[in-house]
């Protein structure tokens, strides 16, 4: 956990539900991606929330765009804080290490998922993202439903609904560079009026229930939507399960797009 200047407020905190077994390699889906995947960071490339004492034996690895690893001392910064490209050669070489103790973490909704992000949305880009349950089923790896509540509350973003002028240039440009580009602000370094830094809010990252996945290298149409579909129900429960504790009202829930 960490505190904010003042010492009294938490800005991030893992919460634990269950014990990993590091014998073997896992695939954290994260949920939700927010504007700049602030919980998976704060919680998965540091060791300001204890991830290594809560979890003895695992290390975790957060996916980011691969085009952020073309730019130069950004590269090496990225890889110093233990991320690695979002490609499926770069996921099957960690899934592959013998002797599990392995984590990938994904934010399964990508770059298009920052454009829906702002404070009280829960609509996730989840219903056809199938790839990473596929990379765990070919690996054998354990699924992970891991929802960060607090991540689309830090900064505001300017109203683009689909089928919006806006939204039309984002999504295009989206497609072509490979980044989304949300129109975001928050406050500012001396004052809370506006600007670019987050809000003060605090991030509380909840890793759920490992869904322990039998190796298959060619799993049919079938089983994977039944795997698919088990780990929406798992990441729906762990929700409903938690979220009056972090102030989410009990008429909101996930809605998968």
């Amino acid at each position: 956990m960490s505190l904010d200047p003042k010492g009294h407020k938490f800005i991030s905190q893992l919460v634990k539900t269950a014990d990993l077994d590091p014998r073997y390699n896992y695939v954290f889906g994260f949920h939700p991606h927010g504007i700049l995947v602030a919980g998976a960071f704060c919680n998965f490339c540091t060791l300001v929330t204890g991830f290594c004492r809560m979890y003895p034996g695992l290390t975790p690895y957060l996916l980011m765009l691969p085009l952020w690893f073309r730019a130069p001392f950004f590269r090496d910064y990225i890889m110093f804080a233990g991320l690695v490209p979002s490609d499926k050669d770069s996921a099957s070489y960690l899934l592959q290490r013998r002797g599990g103790g392995n984590v990938v973490v994904i934010a399964v909704g990508g770059a298009p998922e920052a454009l829906d992000a702002r404070p009280g949305a829960y609509t996730l880009l989840l219903a056809n993202k199938k790839g990473f349950v596929k990379l765990a089923m070919e690996h054998g790896a354990a699924l992970v439903p891991v929802f960060s509540f607090g991540e689309n509350e830090v900064f505001d973003q300017v109203d683009n609904p689909r089928g919006t002028w806006l939204r039309w240039i984002q999504e295009r440009l989206q497609r072509a560079m490979g980044v989304s580009l949300p129109l975001f602000h928050a406050r500012g370094v001396f004052q809370y009026s506006f600007g670019l830094m987050p809000y003060r809010k605090p991030i509380h990252t909840v890793v759920g229930k490992p869904i322990m996945v039998e190796k298959n290298e060619r799993p049919t149409e079938e089983e994977l939507n039944a795997l698919h579909e088990r780990y929406m129900d798992e990441l729906c429960k762990l929700f409903e399960e938690h979220k009056s504790k972090y102030g989410v009202p009990e008429d909101k829930h996930l809605s998968f797009v």
